[in-house]
This record gives C-alpha cells, sequence and structure tokens, in this order.
C-alpha cells in the first residue's frame, strides 16, 4: 500500500497513496453506495478542507450545507416523476384578504391538475398555497428565523417539511425541484425569489420553466415592476426586449394553472449532449413546423447551426423512461436563454 505524507496535498485525481486505498476501503465497507467516484471526490473534499481551513465558521457552513443538501434530496427523491409548482408569495397576507383566497384556490387548482406545490412553510400565501393543495400534495421548504416563519398548521407533522439554516439551500430545493413558479406579491424575501429566479432563467443556470406572475383582478402590483424594468433597465439596455418573455402575468388561479399546462402541453423536458440541446416532446411536430422553428430561430442558432429531428441519443440512456420521447437536437449558441423560452412556446402553440 503506498503511504500518502501527512504534509502533502490532497487531489482529486487518483494521486493519493494510501488515502485514495483507505477510501477506496470505506465505501467498500459501507457498500451499497450508488456512484461511488463522486462519494470519492466529496469524501477528498471534506479532507482538503480540513486540511486547508483553520477558521471553524467555514468548516460549519460546509457540513450544514451538506447535510441540508442531503436531506432535501432525500425528501423530494420519491417524488422526481411528479411535477412540482413553488408558490412564493408574503407571509404577512391574512385569511380574510382576496390574495389569500387566490392562493388557497391556486393550490386546490394545481391538485387537482396532478401538480404538487412547493412553498416556504410558513404563514400568509405560503399557507393558503398549503391548505389549496392539501397536506399529501404539500412541501414544506421552511427557513429558521428569530421571527415571522414558523411552520405553518398544514405541514405539521409531515415528511415533506425541510427546515433550513441557510437562505441559500432553501432557494435551491425552491428552484431546483421546481416545474413552474407562481409568485404573488410580497416583500423583500418575494422580490428576492422574483429576482432570483429571473436571472437564473435569463443566464440559462436553470431549466426553461412557466414564471407565472399573479395580481388579484384589477390590481397593478407586478405591472409596477414590469414597468420599472421597461422604462429603467430596458431603456438603458440592461436587459433585451425578449427577457419579458421569460414570465407571464395573470389575474386567477385557473389562468395560473392553464399557463403551467400549455407549457407542458408538447414539450417535457429538455438535456445537453455534448455541443447540443436536445429537446424532449411529448409529441411529434409537422415538417412544415420543423422549418418554421429554423426560420424564426436561426438567431439563436450556433454558425451552420440547424433544429432536426433525433432519436434518442446514446449519451440519454440514463432515462430509460423516456427513452422513446420524439426529441429535436438544437445547436444553440447557449447565450439566448429567453428566445429559447419563446421557442419553448412556439412548440406548444
Amino acid at each position: 500500500m503506498k503511504k500518502h505524507s501527512q504534509n502533502s496535498e490532497l487531489h482529486f485525481t487518483r494521486t493519493n497513496g494510501a488515502t485514495d486505498d483507505m477510501i477506496d476501503q470505506l465505501i467498500d465497507h459501507v457498500g451499497e453506495i450508488r456512484h461511488p467516484d463522486l462519494i470519492r471526490e466529496m469524501i477528498i473534499a471534506a479532507l482538503k478542507a480540513g486540511k486547508e481551513s483553520d477558521f471553524k465558521a467555514d468548516l460549519k457552513l460546509m457540513n450544514s450545507t451538506m447535510k441540508e443538501m442531503r436531506f432535501t434530496c432525500k425528501v423530494f427523491g420519491a417524488y422526481r416523476n411528479i411535477k412540482k409548482v413553488t408558490v412564493f408569495g408574503s407571509a404577512r397576507t391574512l385569511p380574510d384578504h382576496t390574495l389569500y383566497h387566490m392562493a388557497r384556490l391556486l393550490g386546490s387548482r394545481l391538485a387537482q391538475a396532478g401538480y404538487m406545490v412547493i412553498t416556504g412553510g410558513g404563514p400568509g400565501i405560503m399557507q393558503a398555497a398549503n391548505e389549496g393543495a392539501g397536506w399529501e400534495r404539500s412541501f414544506g421548504v421552511n427557513i429558521k428565523l428569530p421571527f415571522e416563519q414558523k411552520i405553518n398548521s398544514m405541514l405539521k407533522g409531515s415528511p415533506r417539511e425541510i427546515t433550513y439554516k441557510y437562505f441559500f439551500n432553501r432557494k435551491v430545493a425552491f428552484l431546483k425541484e421546481a416545474d413552474a413558479v407562481v409568485l404573488f406579491p410580497g416583500g423583500f424575501g418575494t422580490m428576492d425569489e422574483a429576482m432570483e429566479t429571473l436571472t437564473l432563467l435569463q443566464n440559462g443556470k436553470l431549466y426553461p420553466l412557466p414564471l407565472i406572475l399573479m395580481d388579484e383582478p384589477g390590481a397593478a402590483y407586478w405591472v409596477k415592476w414590469r414597468d420599472f424594468f421597461y422604462n429603467e433597465l430596458f431603456a438603458r439596455g440592461y436587459i433585451n426586449e425578449t427577457d419579458f418573455g421569460l414570465f407571464k402575468h395573470v389575474d386567477s388561479p385557473e389562468k395560473a394553472v392553464a399557463e403551467i399546462d400549455r407549457f407542458y402541453n408538447r414539450y417535457h423536458s429538455l438535456r445537453y449532449v455534448g455541443e447540443k440541446l436536445v429537446i424532449r416532446l411529448r409529441s411529434e411536430i409537422e415538417a412544415q413546423k420543423l422549418r418554421d422553428l429554423n426560420r424564426r430561430f436561426s438567431d439563436i442558432l450556433a454558425p451552420d447551426g440547424k433544429i432536426a429531428w433525433s432519436q434518442a441519443l446514446p449519451e440519454e440512456m440514463d432515462e430509460p423512461e423516456i427513452f422513446h420521447l420524439p426529441r429535436l437536437t438544437i445547436d444553440f449558441n447557449r447565450k439566448d436563454f429567453a428566445r429559447l423560452h419563446n421557442l419553448i412556446d412556439r412548440l406548444n402553440d
């Protein structure tokens, strides 16, 4: 067995001598470890952190983050085949407010349509959406705060409730597990969640999904928000006009559910395979529509690129449950993600 010097640097490559051997033995001893190469790298990362950091708070942050994300994956793992909608909004909305009733109705309509609902687990809009969806179809992604944010009564005792120490882990869970996002009016937290979602969509760090802005009929909360974008951000060249296609503004739960259903009418999912973007569809499109897509969206294609029919690629063998779906391969330029959202909308028309 090769020895590893106590003072030498650890590497993610297999150049650590006896340390690599001991990690392999530990993985074998525990047994039933999936993707052992990735687990090995996680162990190496922990050991490197232990050698590099003298600041205990850094290690506590890494430790808590790892434990919170592990538990997140465990809780959501059993529901990966069910589409979920994350609902954001104010914790201060009272039960007698119109928006509270709208959020409860939205939760009910989503559950009836087969979706599960993810909220922040607190009061106000969050509790209303959980009440509408019901205990069995609700997740609560809660946060430890010194005030205001206590787990709502609908989620007490639920195996789908998670309480986080760190906001950033909580936000990962909100969006990593979401197939759509609905935003009700709210305060700083809701604004943060709205901008985080938009930023990730605009930059392609979140796969395309419906982002719905919900107002009560006749209200202008999100209209004023959009006007600020148009009059300040767009007017100054900070965003593109196509970025306004990343979200939809509605004034009823029924319209919100209809927008989400429409987004997944034909579109199923996407995945990058090498230089190709692969879009999986629930049904085929006619040849004329394919020609139309190539013409309308030539601006988002790489030089000499195209949109073409394809069968499942060999790299997609790890998703056998959707191997049968028809596909489009796109030579996407990987920068115009708002236009990619437009393309998906066009596919669903």
